[in-house]
């Protein structure tokens, strides 16, 4: 059996989701499909989430909906009309999402249960479009196929006893369509994954039925080294591991949301990435272990919107409990961090800048002047990271070496440095103005 997730350029309109048919149908392992809601049907198009986030946004605030409501129907109306499918699913569709209207029960449940209609939307639509091609399918609530969550609206994490209920799936006849991005949790509440969540769903079900494979289909043909909006005609990368992938993704791969993996991760299923547009390609395999012949560097990721939190401390080395009473200062203003490289006498501690507006900004500064008595405590904004992975880096000589003649190029100065603990990665601050000329010399260093 094969899991197969689309995400919204496959099913953005009529056009691609018939494309989608043609592909599940091209091979008969391909038994459970996975899809997003409809995406960007052209550069300047908006996707079905930030509609339905709009009408969300109408609805809490009890302000006339109907525009933002017709703007959704419309786009769905739309595919169902090119597919030449019957009118009762618009009816359908448009019923859900007046009972949600209706229902109203809290702003963060009504903006979760919105946000939802988009994927469960296509999952109509395709199962629909399969039957009016006289195949057996059949569309599947995430409720009934199993998938149960935390009561985290927004970021529901899937619990274990999902994996059981999941391969009941086997049961079923034909072809399953599943809608992505959200599950149910225990009491039975709609709760939605973080954005980009069909990918979660996605690898979910794989683990759950044990699938053989989960493919992936995006709109390109595989996973590039670098962003080919940095470097022209970057190189493909054939193969890769779980590992290289998540650290990939996390510092600004945009191919899949960065917690995605983990559920096919823990249960070693093979991942494909292939184009909807071009499905003869063979894209892109993720595996669990490394093969011989994988390369030092596997790909360089990069991402702006970093700010560095700097304190310094004379004999800071010897105060016990430093570190934890700073951090924990951050833990009580609800901040996550993501790195925090020290000396004998400072600490640096990387937040992405989103987590410290203005008014936040200056409570926490206040807060660790007064707290921990330091003598220089300041922020700097405007970081970015730039992240060379590879699961052949920790056995590479002169590697280091080899990324700081190309900062040099660049004319770059590093502004911090950290190797992951598990050698799959090395990563750099540098100020963001500079990190697309980074990007491009280490590109020529390590792939040219």
């Amino acid at each position: 059996m094969k899991v197969v997730k689309f995400g919204g350029s496959s099913v953005a309109n009529a056009t691609q989701l018939r494309k989608v048919a043609d592909i599940v149908l091209d091979d008969p392992q391909r038994k459970v499909v996975v899809v997003s809601a409809p995406g960007k049907r052209f550069s300047d198009d908006v996707k079905m989430t930030d509609l339905l986030i709009e009408l969300a946004g109408k609805v809490i605030n009890n302000e006339d909906y109907e525009t933002a409501l017709s703007a959704v129907m419309d786009r769905f109306r739309e595919i169902i009309q090119e597919l030449e499918l019957s009118e009762d699913l618009t009816e359908t569709i448009q019923k859900n999402i007046q009972y949600i209207i209706a229902a109203h029960e809290s702003a963060e449940w009504t903006l979760d249960a919105l946000k939802s209609c988009g994927e469960d939307g296509s999952a109509q639509i395709l199962s629909a479009y399969l039957q009016s091609k006289d195949v057996t399918a059949s569309y599947v609530s995430p409720k009934d196929a199993g998938i149960i969550v935390s009561d985290e609206p927004g970021q529901a994490q899937v619990l274990d006893e999902s994996l059981e209920q999941l391969y009941k799936l086997h049961e079923r006849e034909g072809i399953l369509v599943v809608p992505g991005f959200f599950g149910y949790s225990k009491e039975g509440r709609l709760v939605t994954f973080p954005r980009g969540g069909s990918d979660i769903t996605g690898s979910i079900v794989a683990a759950g039925v044990k699938a053989d494979l989960y493919e992936n289909f995006t709109d390109v043909d595989s996973v590039y080294c670098v962003n080919p909006n940095i470097v022209s005609n970057p190189k493909q990368i054939t193969s890769l591991t779980y590992k290289e992938m998540r650290e990939l993704s996390y510092a600004g791969f945009s191919v899949f949301h960065d917690e995605a993996l983990i559920p096919a991760f823990k249960a070693k299923i093979p991942v494909c990435i292939k184009n909807t547009n071009n499905p003869q390609a063979p894209g892109t395999m993720i595996v669990a272990e490394n093969e011989a012949g994988f390369g030092k560097v596997t790909g360089i990721a990069s991402d702006k919107g970093f700010l560095t939190l700097y304190v310094s401390k004379y004999l800071m080395n010897r105060e016990i409990g430093f570190g934890r009473r700073l951090l924990q200062i951050l833990e009580d203003e609800n901040i996550s961090f993501e790195h925090a490289p020290s000396g004998i006498d400072d600490m640096s501690v990387i937040l992405r800048e989103e987590e410290l507006p203005g008014g936040k900004e200056e409570r926490i500064l206040a807060r660790i002047q007064q707290e921990l008595n330091v003598d220089t405590v300041y922020i700097e904004r405007k970081m970015a990271m730039v992240m060379l992975v590879g699961e052949g880096m920790n056995s590479t000589i002169g590697l280091a070496s080899q990324a700081t003649r190309a900062f040099r190029e660049a004319n770059v100065n590093i502004e911090m440095i950290n190797q992951g603990s598990s050698e799959v990665s090395m990563m750099f601050g540098v100020d963001a103005e500079g990190m697309e000329r980074v990007v491009q010399c280490l590109y020529r260093e390590f792939f040219e």
